[in-house]
């Protein structure tokens, strides 16, 4: 896929720019941020914010698509805002603001925290500038975007690290075969037009799977999913992609009670 393409494929519906807030406690870094994005297509800056309250403050009047969080910042820190810009009070859940975490760690405490906390995805600084654009309308779009740099090992350190709320094995029994299929794709790192492709679905019906989901297991995002598959034994560390096309029950969309057991890993 072609970087027009994906922006084509995750720019908001209406064809208006993304408008970008950006929130770093360091001025050169604002700025550098400013001058990549400049030449960026379909990317508007609206304002910068020197610290989490800021952003907060500037989220809520100004009502930015995305946000570029930092995760340390002097006074309420990004993990802090994070979680205020991402909670339905805030954001609303027809048109929720997505926080997007930039920071020169791989993989930390402060990443998880952020993550758990609401944010859509996560990018080492030293990326590509073009990976940052396309970071930014990937979350805009509705899907999750993680460095592929420190995706392995989040994914892993996801399945050590237990979530202060994770499904009862009867809620993953409730799951039908096509959304345990959409979980397991997901868990594996692929995006809702990589799982379209995978299983010969529209990216729409994903996106409702994907939902469906969440709703049932009482997830927020879809960071505590992939979480839950992995804490509930639905995907193993190291385990290899499903075939194309295959699934629990080769396409049938009927609960799964009696197809497996499941059992939280502590």
């Amino acid at each position: 896929m072609t970087q027009a393409q994906e922006q084509s494929r995750s720019s908001p519906a209406d064809g208006s720019s993304v408008r970008v807030l950006i929130a770093d406690d360091k001025t050169m870094s604002r700025t550098s941020i400013r001058l990549l994005l400049s030449t960026e297509p379909g990317i508007e800056i609206v304002a910068e914010a020197r610290d989490g309250a800021q952003a907060v403050e500037q989220a809520r009047s100004l009502r930015p698509d995305v946000v570029l969080m930092d995760v340390r910042m002097p006074g309420m820190d990004g993990i802090e805002a994070t979680k205020q810009i991402t909670s339905d009070e805030f954001s609303g859940p027809d048109q929720p603001i997505k926080v997007l975490i930039l920071t020169t760690y791989h993989v930390d405490d402060a990443v998880y925290a952020a993550l758990r906390g609401g944010a859509s995805g996560f990018l080492l600084r030293d990326s590509a500038p073009v990976q940052l654009g396309q970071a930014i309308h990937t979350v805009a779009g509705g899907d999750a975007w993680l460095d592929p740099a420190v995706a392995r090992g989040l994914i892993s350190e996801f399945a050590a690290r237990p979530e202060p709320r994770l499904p009862a094995p009867a809620e993953m029994q409730e799951l039908t075969s096509r959304e345990l299929d959409v979980l397991v794709l997901a868990a594996h790192g692929l995006s809702n037009s990589d799982i379209a492709a995978h299983l010969f679905i529209g990216e729409a019906t994903v996106k409702t799977h994907l939902g469906r989901v969440l709703m049932k297991l009482g997830l927020r995002d879809r960071s505590q999913a992939i979480a839950a598959a992995y804490q509930t034994g639905l995907v193993k560390p190291g385990s290899c992609l499903p075939p194309p096309g295959t699934g629990y029950l080769a396409g049938e969309d009927q609960p799964a009670p009696r197809r497996r057991r499941f059992r939280l890993h502590r």
